[in-house]
């Protein structure tokens, strides 16, 4: 895709700092970083979200989360990491190819856990949520 950056990264079009390739994936710091060691993995084939891409791709593309991960903890000695996915436009995703962030975590940092993210009340109780997405499995 000609129009989406992370393409053209991947492509070695728009230049980046890389810290992990292989064939599936390329995994680079964020250009915006919220926080040192900020890296993103990108799968090298267009997705625009984790629900485009073949089951049989994702273990790839977690298994690179897990190489950096453990590269950066070696070399930044952050005392924590959160990793996340911002799905679709109203979750912050700004970029329509699927990506996985990779953000060390220092004492002090000033950010929040996941949960910090939304505070929303269900729509449903717990077996009623369950039910629907059971559902939806079959």
């Amino acid at each position: 895709m000609n129009d989406c950056i992370f393409c053209r990264i991947i492509s070695k079009e728009i230049p980046a700092e890389a810290v992990y390739e292989d064939d599936a994936v390329l995994a680079i710091l964020d250009v915006h970083p919220r926080a040192w060691g900020h890296a993103m993995v990108l799968p090298k084939k267009h997705y625009p979200t984790i629900l485009e891409v073949p089951s049989g791709e994702l273990g790839a593309i977690f298994a690179a989360v897990q190489k950096v991960t453990a590269a950066e903890q070696k070399a930044l000695k952050p005392d924590g990491f959160t990793i996340g996915v911002n799905h679709g436009e109203v979750s912050g995703q700004s970029v329509p190819h699927l990506h996985v962030h990779i953000l060390p975590r220092f004492q002090g940092d000033g950010g929040g856990s996941i949960h910090s993210v939304v505070n929303q009340a269900p729509k449903a109780d717990l077996e009623a949520t369950r039910k629907m997405i059971i559902n939806e499995l079959k």
